[in-house]
């Protein structure tokens, strides 16, 4: 019995030490869904969808600095500091949205080619962004110096989430066939695949660069660790429910999860383990992560009660309170 509870003991130390919870709630406000958001180390800001605009909020002073409006069913935000832009996926309208990084300004629209551009990435090495069309299966490469469209290009069906290597190479999710895909930036063209088995569904994707892995949340509640160099599945690790985010940062990986947890993923003796559960908020199911000041960010709001299921019918979903939309920050 001592024996046992000794153990107990260790192996919660062992995996309960990261130590990371809520450090602060950034209030943005207004109304509106949200989906992704990225983050620019250099200067601290988060740029975040919020319904049919992007909030800039600056996070070392804790407080939102601006807007940029007029989108048109904003996803994802990929910020390319070394040409001072940022680039914004617009489902309804086919395009993305270009802005000056300093002054918010817009700059362009181009039409990507594509139909519904979700996730957006920036790939340094060849300075392309790359935008994944839900719908049509297929990425656009831009030129983000000049702003033309290089290439649009067919991927699988229904591409999600997608990482960068910074060597030229981008890594995605293919939803409906469960697939990781890696795509030369530079020619532009998918040059591998890879089956997910056994995830279903996958969304949200990061990547470990130095130890070359890829890590995807899966709609069956786990984690699928991909080795780069094999393209195989190397481990799978049990998740929260309603993910639909991953980051990576100071050797780990962190799921974000729609049931309010955040499943925070390690190699442990060489075997990737859940090693930690963070309570968040329910509904911060995407999350990007600094990986210079080592914080990481969801985007959440409050809801109101819900109101009673008629008669033979589930009870409807939880409206969000008004003016309650926020950025939650997490670190040590």
């Amino acid at each position: 019995m001592k024996k046992t509870l000794l153990f107990t003991l260790l192996a919660a130390l062992a995996f309960g030490a990261e130590g990371y919870k809520i450090l602060n709630k950034v209030k943005v406000g207004g109304t509106g869904g949200w989906d992704y958001l990225s983050v620019d180390p250099a200067t601290q800001r988060v740029y975040a969808s919020h319904g049919g605009i992007v909030e800039v909020v600056d996070m070392k002073a804790g407080k939102p600095v601006g807007q940029i409006t007029q989108l048109h069913g904003v996803h994802g935000i990929a910020v390319a500091s070394d040409v001072g832009k940022g680039f914004i996926s617009n489902g309804q309208s086919n395009s993305v949205t270009i802005f000056d990084l300093k002054t918010l300004a817009k700059t362009g629209e181009p039409a990507v080619g594509g139909q519904n551009p979700d996730a957006i990435c920036y790939e340094p090495k060849t300075q392309r962004i790359f935008t994944f069309n839900g719908k049509s299966n297929d990425s656009t490469a831009i030129n983000a110096k000049n702003n033309e469209i290089v290439a649009t290009f067919p991927v699988g069906e229904k591409p999600e989430n997608c990482a960068v290597d910074g060597t030229g190479k981008i890594y995605n999710n293919i939803e409906n066939s469960s697939e990781v895909v890696e795509i030369d930036a530079a020619k532009p063209a998918v040059t591998r695949r890879a089956s997910l088995a056994p995830c279903e569904g996958p969304s949200g994707l990061a990547i470990d660069v130095k130890n070359k892995k890829l890590f995807s949340v899966c709609g069956n509640k786990m984690m699928v660790i991909t080795d780069i160099t094999t393209m195989k599945v190397v481990a799978t690790v049990p998740i929260g429910s309603g993910a639909d985010g991953v980051a990576f940062d100071n050797g780990l990986a962190f799921s974000s999860n729609g049931d309010g947890t955040i499943t925070v993923v390690k190699q442990v003796n060489g075997k990737y383990e859940a090693v930690e559960t963070i309570q968040s908020e329910r509904g911060a199911r995407t999350i990007t992560a600094d990986q210079v000041n080592h914080r990481l960010y969801l985007l959440a709001a409050d809801y109101l009660p819900a109101a009673a299921a008629k008669e033979g019918q589930k009870a409807p979903r939880p409206q969000v309170a008004p003016d309650s939309f926020h950025v939650i920050v997490v670190g040590k």
